[in-house]
């Protein structure tokens, strides 16, 4: 019940009008989100005002929507309603993207548990190629972001300078990439020539390497079974070689969009092998 003297609300009443707990509502004092406008010394209730409730509203809304507390200190604490929204706009976005993947990794269970996942492997000679080329130490976490601004780089260089591809993009993956979830990666663009070399771009010469060759287009969240198919055909025929996979990006429509591409998973192989 309220308080007569102070018109303050018993934490009973406060629960009821806000749908938390006791324990929710002890809890949130606790870490700094909610604290009741009085405790009495004696007894240690703890007394709410009703201009509490709207706030305490919000602080369950977010909570429900799984915002870090921390971020819902920084909803109440912002100073206009353009901050406190860009917080939560800015949750909302993770909370879609979130909501995105795991649709894919539900898609792509029904396809295992259906057989869809039907994969080729052949065998490739590759020569030795010039290539342009920007490296960069990432993880699971920061290697698409750098894969894009890598390649849109390498694909402006061409452009501005002129010289001539001879070959479609790729990228070196290291073993210790898949095994400790970190490692030095390397994005190229096999070329005729050398241009004049901006910022990070350098010149790597690619050896010549024979390749067990698997081509995945679908979902990226399917990619690793490329991967499986090429590993296991490579396994079963005892052709393992040492070195990095390396894949290669084929285009399927405008050689601009990045993203627009066919991949090949190219598994280094003892050689040279006859066609598969």
């Amino acid at each position: 019940m309220a308080d007569q003297t102070t018109g303050l609300l018993s934490i009973g009443d406060f629960s009821r009008m806000t749908f938390l707990t006791v324990k929710a509502l002890r809890h949130y004092h606790d870490v700094g989100l909610l604290a009741p406008a009085r405790i009495d010394p004696h007894s240690g209730y703890r007394y709410y005002r009703p201009e509490q409730v709207g706030p305490a509203r919000l602080i369950r809304r977010l909570r429900d929507l799984d915002l870090p507390v921390e971020e819902v200190r920084a909803v109440l604490a912002a100073p206009d309603e353009d901050a406190r929204d860009r917080v939560i706009a800015a949750h909302l976005d993770r909370m879609s993207r979130q909501l995105r993947q795991t649709q894919d990794a539900v898609d792509s269970l029904r396809r295992m548990l259906t057989g869809e996942e039907r994969i080729a492997v052949v065998h490739r000679d590759e020569p030795a190629a010039l290539t342009l080329a920007i490296r960069g130490t990432e993880d699971s976490e920061s290697v698409v972001s750098w894969w894009i601004e890598a390649f849109t780089e390498l694909h402006r260089l061409l452009r501005v300078s002129g010289v001539e591809r001879t070959g479609p993009d790729g990228a070196v993956f290291p073993t210790e990439f898949f095994t400790e979830g970190v490692a030095e990666l390397v994005a190229f663009v096999p070329v005729t020539q050398v241009p004049p070399l901006p910022g990070r771009v350098e010149v790597v010469e690619r050896p010549a390497a024979h390749y067990a060759v698997a081509s995945y287009d679908g979902p990226m969240v399917d990619l690793d079974a490329a991967y499986s198919a090429v590993g296991r055909a490579v396994t079963e025929q005892a052709l393992a070689a040492d070195g990095p996979v390396v894949e290669r990006y084929l285009p399927v429509g405008d050689p601009e969009d990045l993203l627009a591409h066919r991949t090949e998973v190219c598994w280094p192989v003892t050689g040279p092998v006859s066609a598969h």
